[in-house]
């Protein structure tokens, strides 16, 4: 069910309870994939507005192992990277279901409680270039470990690239290859941040206060589309458009939609401003339309259970149940896109 403005304040608590809960979690192996289709396609779509069906599960993961499934980078066989929060993990999908841990980051000495919010570490936002390598968030409250890791094409060993301030929660992360830059959402200091591709030193490149948390997370997903870097605020529920200038600097940010309660990761479908957007803390997926309006497509009927992230190729939505808040099967499933 929707959660009314009155009850923010419970449910920013029942978020941070339910990751701290999960980060009390060993970890292990993921589970085996599974090939058995999901419910129904969700409450029809208003007229003009894509519409998803066939959904699927691709993977399910060890909740138990802290497997809460975060992030999604698509690869080129059909399958995914995913990072995963509580088990400080990245795990590969591969088209066919089956799933390989990739890397488990190592605990910090002080056990990652100076980790921002949280208070425990995890792993977060995932990315992959066209040559193979893997990059992807790692947040530990500490310096020396907080920052950008990238693991090379059959390495089992990631480097810190880009090493974030300690008091910085990174969260979404892309790879801006025009630009020669990553982009990384800071969620609680409402930032993006800015970093050469080659690694070395971030710079703040928006810090606008309408990606700034209220009371949790500010800046959240994280997209490049039509000249402009897309911002989600959990916090107040926004999507925010901040437009790329000529030198590359962020130009004034403006907010796009709104009432989207608890928005985690989100995507364009491919038809101009229309996205698909993770509703984390009502486990739903929303189509918004280029005018704002949104209507939920998907919803815990269809399977979703604090969903995460979504990312769109071609006629095909990926999304992740991160189950943190509710339920106990953290996924990867699939989606059809049709009509609209």
């Amino acid at each position: 069910m929707r959660m009314s403005s009155s009850a923010a304040h419970v449910r920013v608590s029942s978020a941070v309870l339910g990751i701290a809960l999960a980060a009390g979690t060993a970890f292990g192996a993921a589970a085996c994939a599974s090939a058995e289709p999901a419910a129904s396609t969700g409450a029809p779509a208003p007229a003009g507005l894509i519409e998803l069906a066939h959904v699927r599960v691709l993977a399910e993961f060890d909740e138990s192992a802290g497997q809460n499934a975060e992030s999604i980078a698509l690869e080129p066989d059909g399958g995914a990277v995913i990072g995963m929060i509580s088990a400080r993990q990245v795990v590969r999908v591969r088209g066919d279901g089956g799933t390989e841990v990739l890397v488990t980051m190592p605990v910090p000495a002080d056990g990652g409680g100076t980790t921002p919010v949280v208070g425990f570490p995890q792993v977060t936002g995932v990315a992959r270039d066209q040559g193979g390598a893997v990059f992807f968030l790692y947040s530990a409250g500490r310096g020396g470990l907080t920052g950008i890791w990238r693991l090379a094409p059959g390495s089992t060993e990631p480097e810190l690239i880009v090493p974030m301030p300690a008091d910085t929660m990174p969260n979404a992360l892309l790879i801006d290859q025009p630009g020669d830059r990553f982009l990384v959402t800071d969620s609680t200091g409402g930032r993006v941040w800015e970093a050469p591709l080659s690694g070395g030193e971030p710079s703040v490149w928006s810090a606008d206060p309408t990606i700034a948390p209220s009371g949790f997370f500010g800046a959240n997903g994280l997209k490049l589309h039509a000249g402009a870097v897309w911002v989600s605020n959990y916090d107040l529920g926004t999507i925010v458009r901040i437009p790329v200038e000529q030198s590359g600097a962020a130009g004034p940010a403006a907010v796009h939609a709104t009432g989207l309660t608890g928005i985690d990761d989100f995507d364009f479908t491919g038809r101009g401003e229309e996205i698909l957007a993770a509703l984390n803390d009502t486990s739903e997926l929303v189509g918004v339309a280029a005018d704002g309006s949104h209507r939920v497509l998907l919803d815990g009927d269809d399977g979703l259970q604090g969903t995460t992230a979504v990312v769109v190729r071609g006629d095909s939505a990926f999304i992740t149940n991160g189950a943190l808040r509710e339920g106990d099967r953290p996924a990867l499933r699939v989606a059809r896109l049709v009509g609209g």
